[in-house]
């Protein structure tokens, strides 16, 4: 009996988590990011970052509660493109933003906290994106690798934090954030109680 083969859908993943870039890029070079398109393309890459985290945090439950097992092979695509939407952030803001003004970059990371949040996030995610291939689960260990990459969960804290503090008037899409990262977050803490097992069988 011949064996089907399986429909490559990684590009096409990646070709899908690649496109807000690639959209970014055009309305940069076609001017349809209005008057201030850097300030356009920071948001758009910070919420993207966000996205891309929660995005990574709901595969789990998603294969838990629907039974798609199939998700959990994207994990680690949808992690390295929150880092990458994160990492391009932050490099906008540094290098083309303040033009690389240490000073004043120091002066914002003083004095505005979402600054200060936002890019201890974005640095946190360094080791979890160098850690991602399998080469290093063998090399780290299983439990330590899990242990490191728990910092997923205070990282997506600080970028639903650092997007509140960020917004100044309108403050519905953060808590609309916010709301699913309790809920990503709760699914996880309610596998973890010890009396699940009892009110179940109860």
């Amino acid at each position: 009996m011949v064996k089907k083969k399986k429909f490559p859908y990684k590009p096409f993943v990646f070709v899908a988590c690649l496109l807000p870039a690639c959209w970014l890029v055009y309305g940069v070079f076609t001017g349809l990011l209005g008057a201030n398109p850097i300030e356009a393309v920071l948001r758009d890459l910070g919420d993207w970052a966000l996205r891309f985290l929660l995005l990574g945090l709901a595969i789990s439950p998603i294969r838990r509660i629907i039974g798609w097992a199939w998700v959990m092979r994207y994990r680690r695509m949808i992690g390295l493109f929150a880092f990458f939407y994160a990492f391009m952030h932050l490099s906008i803001y540094i290098g083309v933003d303040q033009f690389f003004d240490w000073p004043t970059i120091w002066k914002d990371i003083v004095k505005r906290p979402y600054i200060t949040i936002g890019m201890a996030a974005v640095l946190a995610l360094v080791p979890l994106a160098v850690t991602s291939p399998k080469t290093m689960v063998r090399k780290l260990g299983g439990a330590r690798w899990k242990a490191l990459h728990k910092l997923v969960y205070p990282i997506a804290i600080a970028g639903v934090v650092h997007f509140f503090l960020l917004v100044k008037a309108d403050i519905r899409e953060p808590l609309i954030y916010g709301a699913i990262l309790a809920f990503l977050l709760g699914e996880r803490l309610y596998r973890r109680l010890p009396t699940r097992g009892f009110a179940r069988s109860s």
